[in-house]
């Protein structure tokens, strides 16, 4: 089975991902490697983030390398958090963290509160990249609800759900995710490219 390193630390996009590549590819996370390598996202955007990653891992070990970079974009807000999603709150923050900074911001703003997840993920083989990109849109609600999931999941709720992204299962929340999306475009490019 040919084998890709995941290039990240987050243990929920680690079981995200190596369910959507399934039996396809051996996903190789960076805690097997024994790396705490972090990469510092200093770009611009999800794609130029997603790329770095990629990059940086793939000079570390010279094997095929994936990655994302993914955030959340609210309306009201002016889309932020956007690419500081995971430290939102504060460079050592915590996902509760994060989520208690979004509803204290939104609480002056009237509902719905609509917002989008976005997510690029790609493949770097030294030789080249592939790029995907995939969205989710919904609204964030006032309170934290579900223990699913990760992140904002506790606070979003997609558009034609009535529950929050922690509250459904995480097979279904694969299915509709920004991330799930973005993996599942990238799986078929990477094989239909043969690589």
């Amino acid at each position: 089975m040919k084998e890709l390193i995941f290039a990240t630390g987050n243990a929920g996009k680690l079981k995200e991902v190596r369910e959507i590549f399934g039996e396809s590819y051996k996903i190789i996370s960076l805690k097997e490697l024994n790396n705490s390598y972090d990469v510092i996202e200093d770009r611009l955007t999800f794609e130029e983030n997603a790329l770095k990653k990629a990059r940086e891992i793939y000079e570390l070990y010279g094997k095929p390398v994936i990655a994302d970079d993914s955030g959340l974009e609210v309306e009201q807000l002016d889309g932020r958090p956007g690419l500081y999603s995971a430290r939102y709150a504060g460079e050592n923050c915590n996902f509760e963290d994060n989520n208690r900074k979004i509803i204290s911001e939104l609480k002056d703003f009237d509902s719905p509160h609509n917002a989008r997840f976005l997510c690029t993920a790609v493949y770097y083989s030294g030789e080249g990249a592939i790029i995907t990109t995939g969205a989710l849109n919904g609204t964030i609600i006032e309170e934290i609800t579900g223990v699913e999931g990760f992140g904002y999941d506790p606070v979003f709720i997609a558009e034609g759900y009535n529950k929050t992204l922690a509250e459904i299962s995480r097979e279904e929340k694969n299915s509709i995710s920004h991330r799930g999306k973005a993996f599942r475009k990238l799986k078929d490019l990477i094989i239909k490219s043969g690589l």
